[in-house]
């Protein structure tokens, strides 16, 4: 039982994570890989914007190599950007094991991309506008912000308002993105 936000003295105490060959621990681990899918998906959705903005120049080869390319660059940087500090903390370059963890939490974001990818490749076939998969594609990963965001949070030991809150919040700063780009472009 909580009592204030405190566990009383007769709750059990929580269960303790231990790290396994890496140092991670599994929560550690989840929230890597969580928090790299957000950038991705972010990432995503301005490529996707800037893309609708020019949607009739554009051929749905060129936007998904575009978005592609851009995932893949932001991925990239990444992984140099975490081993660079990895090298730092641990003072060495990192093992087998923990080289393994660094490539998995940065490729399992090109995950967040799929669905995008799978609707432009849906316009290249004749079955939807490009524009149209372009558009819809931007609302599957303001979508995916919110679900990203109760992801990480369905363990959390919050009140559902806070969680809920929080939850919004992302799906609000994901459409406050794309009205910045959209507004970015009419300029």
């Amino acid at each position: 039982p909580m009592n204030n936000g405190r566990a009383d003295s007769t709750s059990a105490p929580a269960p303790v994570e231990r790290p396994d060959e890496t140092g991670h621990t599994e929560l550690e681990q989840h929230a890597e890989r969580l928090k790299e899918r957000v950038y991705v998906t972010f990432t995503a959705l301005a490529v996707l914007i800037a893309l609708g903005t020019h949607a009739h120049e554009e051929t749905p080869g060129k936007a998904a190599l575009t978005l592609f390319i851009t995932v893949a660059g932001v991925l990239m940087a990444s992984f140099c950007a975490d081993l660079v500090a990895h090298t730092v903390v641990h003072q060495g370059l990192p093992h087998r094991a923990e080289l393994r963890h660094l490539l998995r939490v940065t490729g399992g974001a090109l995950s967040a991309v799929t669905v995008p990818l799978l609707l432009i490749g849906a316009a290249g076939l004749g079955w939807m506008h490009l524009d149209a998969a372009l558009r819809v594609g931007q609302i599957v990963l303001v979508v995916t912000l919110g679900l990203l965001a109760w992801i990480a949070l369905r363990r959390v030991k919050l009140p559902l308002w806070q969680r809920l809150l929080m939850v919004a919040a992302l799906i609000a700063i994901g459409a406050l993105a794309v009205g910045l780009e959209i507004a970015a472009h009419l300029f």
